[in-house]
């Protein structure tokens, strides 16, 4: 069976207020909410508008304030620069799939780290720091191969598009001369 998607009204006072808890939360309950996987939608109590995106932007905002930025300015200008573009429709399931790829990578180190060092949190943090450390440039160089890969696949469907535009807004030169 389905569970409902849980719902959290944001009031014009900034606060939020989880239905299901019948009480106000943070920012911080609706990170941990995320964190622990659950579905949720956050909706303006007064016109019913889904905020959820917002206020997920909200929690980024906060996360890349506080620590290492997991966002550097290049990459937000990149991303600027693709809003508007013909390609923006893409690039957010292509991100969406290949942040899903890296998570499913990190569980499953974190899973051989269980397996040899038992359920110690903290030995598989430093099990995972180093050997991503010890990693680093084989990483690096996958890393380097994959975005390389991913720009000819690019280039490719992007020439094809082009193919196919041109395929389709040409006529055969003997269509257009037998026309005169």
């Amino acid at each position: 069976m389905v569970e409902p998607i849980r719902q959290i009204k944001k009031y014009p006072n900034r606060r939020l207020y989880d239905t299901l808890t019948s009480s106000y939360i943070t920012l911080a309950d609706v990170k941990e909410m995320v964190l622990q996987f659950e579905h949720f939608q956050v909706l303006d109590a007064k016109t019913g508008e889904d905020l959820t995106r917002s206020i997920l932007l909200q929690i980024l905002l906060e996360e890349e304030g506080c620590g290492i930025p997991l966002f550097s300015c290049e990459l937000l200008s990149l991303i600027i620069r693709l809003y508007g573009n013909a390609m923006q429709g893409m690039l957010g399931k292509y991100l969406e799939n290949n942040i899903h790829g890296f998570l499913e990578f990190q569980h499953k180190l974190q899973e051989q780290s269980k397996a040899v060092f038992g359920d110690n949190p903290q030995t598989h943090s430093d099990f995972l720091a180093q050997f991503l450390n010890f990693q680093k440039p084989a990483m690096q160089s996958m890393m380097k191969a994959y975005m390389e890969q991913s720009q000819k696949m690019f280039q490719q469907m992007q020439d094809q598009i082009q193919n196919q535009t041109r395929s389709i807004f040409t006529y055969p030169a003997s269509e257009s001369q037998a026309g005169r």
